[in-house]
């Protein structure tokens, strides 16, 4: 049994008893319902604030950006623009590329040997599909919930609804998205789970918010298709929410609060996690970087004064020796 994926998930499911406890035998639900959301959102907005400034104010001299292709030289050396940038122009377009279609992922490839021994290589296609699956969904998700927190809900939103839900089966309609998601994020599981070499690098902290974010999908499946919950009333503590002026209405129901608090602690460790790369790859010198180094001489801004000594130096200091030596001399006698 892998006792690091054990770890993450009864952390997770003790999160899901101690809100279904706090709400349904305490009768907590101010707790769940106001005081839990407002620290989650303060948490994640000065920890991700605190963490982007750190980032910003991390200074970089020298380019260092990943290229995977020729960088811009004499004239008749073709230039790939694309894998090497140079001007801020090709940057931008490196960029959209890396954050709306992961084409770094998309490059990426596996190493093995074959049963002769030899090594190949083979491109990781269901990763990258897996990812882009995984956080497309997670944003459609997400857009979708600004229905709770709009009155009357903005016209994007809907448009986007109908486009998720075009699978006229049953009623509500399903929504791919959340489906898309669960599935999504039990592939990852399960690539970290028997995949040899991911295996052998993957942490606790890697599963937990997996887990979390399947628990947060799993809990709003739920409450669409199953667990019947009172919209109207959950949409009345979204948008005291966000006015600033919460209520907690009777009658929500105790799994919407299991949902809304793991969505407050996915806010909250957000900031401390992996998931920070979603702002980390904006300010990543690897990726935001042109490739000028043969153009640009680039010189360490606090690089403190050495004291050299010069081949000249040397020679006129130890001349007679060298030539003594046999060694051959710029400057002669």
């Amino acid at each position: 049994m892998n006792v690091k994926y054990m770890y993450s998930l009864m952390a997770v499911l003790l999160l899901i008893l101690v809100s279904y406890l706090g709400v349904a035998v305490a009768g907590l639900q101010i707790i769940f319902g106001v005081v839990i959301p407002y620290l989650a959102v303060l948490a994640f907005l000065v920890g991700v604030s605190l963490k982007v400034m750190d980032w910003a104010r991390s200074p970089v001299p020298f380019r260092i950006t990943t290229t995977a292709g020729q960088q811009k030289s004499l004239p008749w050396i073709a230039h790939q623009k694309l894998d090497n940038p140079f001007t801020p122009g090709q940057v931008v377009l490196r960029m959209l590329l890396e954050v709306l279609l992961f084409r770094s992922l998309f490059r990426n490839t596996r190493a093995k040997l074959d049963p002769h021994g030899r090594l190949s290589y083979s491109l990781e296609l269901f990763l990258w599909v897996g990812a882009l699956a995984f956080h497309y969904s997670f944003l459609t998700v997400l857009i979708r919930h600004l229905r709770f927190f709009s009155e009357p809900v903005l016209l994007p939103v809907q448009w986007l609804e109908k486009l998720d839900g075009f699978v006229q089966i049953g009623l509500p309609n399903i929504m791919l998205s959340g489906l898309v998601l669960l599935a999504a994020v039990f592939y990852l599981f399960l690539r970290r789970l028997f995949v040899a070499n991911v295996k052998f690098i993957s942490l606790a902290s890697d599963y937990f918010p997996l887990f979390l974010i399947f628990a947060v999908a799993f809990t709003g499946v739920l409450m669409r298709y199953f667990v019947k919950v009172d919209v109207v009333r959950a949409k009345q503590i979204a948008m005291g929410l966000v006015t600033l002026h919460p209520t907690v209405p009777e009658g929500v129901g105790a799994i919407f609060y299991i949902h809304l608090f793991l969505v407050c602690v996915l806010l909250a460790y957000f900031p401390f996690s992996k998931l920070m790369h979603m702002a980390g790859i904006f300010l990543s010198p690897t990726r935001n970087l042109p490739g000028n180094s043969r153009a640009v001489r680039h010189i360490n801004p606090w690089n403190y004064p050495v004291e050299v000594h010069t081949y000249e130096e040397y020679e006129e200091e130890f001349r007679e020796k060298m030539i003594e030596a046999g060694l051959p001399v710029e400057k002669e006698e």
